[in-house]
């Protein structure tokens, strides 16, 4: 079945953090044809180039005008692909999903204010046809599930990938993971906790910063028990939000407790020293040794620290970081954007003692 088309609106955010959502669409989806981006500090470029160096033939428009002149037929969606401070839409924001709307073309909204509680927007969307999906509208009560502790008569391995902050990376690792594994014959699934991995083309999970918190380890148990019910994978990898200790949205013992992941793959970032919150508070993020003694109090094991490489992946300087934080913490040590995550899936298998 042929994938609607889709243009990512970033405003000016495509080339910061704020922009990750469009850069894991960017680099590939299941559920879309992504057909351009739009954002005015990045145009006349390729959304690839500008992302990790690799063009991939999505052009970068200044604005829905000049995107409507240029492709060849409108797009069927445009997906608000940015990241705002506790998920509000900002007035100038909202004047562009209006513009969008009176187009006629549908809105992906993927903040928390929800733009069917608009009725600006309900009316924009009636007047030409056009949808508007909130992406992140919480589940009706009677689709939520409770923990029942069922997960705790699991035999697959989960391996739940982690970060000591957010905007780390994580679900790029876990994605580039999960295809290693497959493509060594290895039945692996993954569970995607946020937006992202829904747009994606993810089979399994939910959106946790959506999901009432009394709910949330029953909807992680629930996702897993479904996975491994309907497809027997031999390993299930689940995609970790924020960080352990990221004061505005700490996150990752659900994993390990509800989740039941005793394998852990930590990502992070070696050139940041404060949390990504508040930077005039600079609050710094623990060391990783630190993550390690608290991952093991809490039950798991790390098997490996995956490392995020920004700006530039492939450098001598991540070279050497990753030989130094290996020999420091006695844990191997991968940069997934420049080597690949082949010996990442090979020390997983070993690790959960599933054999290729």
């Amino acid at each position: 079945m042929k994938k609607p088309s889709a243009v990512l609106y970033t405003g000016t955010y495509f080339s910061t953090d704020n922009g990750k959502l469009a850069h894991g669409l960017v680099r590939g989806t299941e559920r879309f044809d992504v057909i351009g981006v739009i954002d005015t500090s990045s145009a006349a470029s390729d959304a690839g180039e500008i992302l990790d160096g690799h063009h991939r033939g999505i052009p970068v428009f200044g604005s829905l005008k000049e995107a409507l002149e240029k492709l060849d037929a409108p797009p069927a969606v445009c997906i608000f692909a940015v990241a705002t401070a506790g998920g509000r839409i900002p007035g100038e924001l909202k004047a562009r999903i209006l513009e969008v709307l009176n187009r006629g073309i549908s809105i992906i909204n993927c903040l928390h204010e929800l733009l069917s509680d608009d009725p600006a927007m309900v009316r924009a969307a009636a007047s030409t046809g056009a949808g508007i999906t909130d992406i992140r509208k919480p589940k009706p009560f009677r689709d939520l599930h409770f923990f029942s502790g069922e997960i705790r008569n699991l035999q697959t391995p989960r391996i739940a990938v982690l970060g000591t902050d957010c905007a780390v990376g994580k679900r790029t690792t876990a994605l580039m993971l999960l295809r290693s594994l497959r493509a060594k014959g290895i039945s692996a699934e993954m569970i995607y906790t946020g937006q992202t991995g829904y747009l994606q083309g993810l089979e399994y999970g939910f959106i946790l910063d959506a999901t009432p918190n009394d709910f949330v380890s029953g909807e992680l148990e629930h996702q897993v028990l479904r996975c491994d019910r309907e497809k027997h994978p031999q390993v299930i990898l689940i995609e970790g939000q924020s960080s352990l200790r990221n004061p505005s949205g700490p996150c990752g013992s659900e994993l390990i407790l509800s989740a039941g992941a005793e394998t852990v793959i930590l990502q992070h970032n070696p050139k940041r020293p404060f949390f990504d919150f508040r930077e005039d508070l600079r609050w710094p993020i623990p060391s990783v040794k630190e993550e390690l003694e608290i991952l093991r109090l809490y039950g798991a094991r790390v098997s490996a620290i995956t490392l995020q490489e920004t700006p530039v992946a492939g450098t001598e300087e991540y070279r050497r970081l990753k030989q130094e934080l290996s020999e420091q913490l006695g844990v191997p040590v991968f940069l997934p954007l420049s080597e690949g995550t082949d010996e990442l899936a090979e020390l997983v298998l070993r690790s959960v003692g599933v054999k290729e």
